[in-house]
């Protein structure tokens, strides 16, 4: 894609008043939500030339690409904006884990009757040992 259209595409987003746009990351052939991050013009414009998602965290204030520690990274299929214009879905080729806790997605988690949250899923990885926790 030419680089000033895309500069005009990503102008016409509507990012918050900090620069961001949520970005919904979901599996694409199964469309199962893998996680949910923060995008700046910046971390979308390098998300569409690589073909790798990248963010910015909004806890640690840094731009980051997905795998860049873990090595699982996302290959992105298609980019969608919705009427609003103000959030992305991301369908990707999920390699690895996509939760930083080890899950294949972040949402690993269902209410149940008891208004417990259980664990519906298993770890792909120990988190210690990929990011070397102490």
């Amino acid at each position: 894609m030419d680089a000033g259209k895309l500069g005009e595409t990503i102008k016409g987003l509507k990012f918050s008043a900090d620069g961001l746009i949520p970005a919904v990351c979901v599996d694409h052939e199964t469309k199962q939500v893998l996680m949910v991050a923060y995008m700046n013009a910046e971390s979308l414009a390098d998300t569409v030339k690589t073909g790798k998602t990248h963010f910015w965290s909004r806890s640690r204030q840094k731009y980051w690409m997905k795998g860049e520690s873990s090595g699982h990274t996302q290959e992105v299929k298609a980019i969608y904006t919705d009427c609003d214009k103000d959030t992305l879905v991301i369908e990707v080729v999920q390699h690895g884990a996509a939760c930083h806790l080890g899950y294949y997605s972040c949402f690993s988690n269902k209410l149940n009757d008891q208004g417990q949250w259980d664990t519906i899923a298993e770890k792909l990885f120990d988190p210690d040992e990929v990011y070397k926790k102490k």
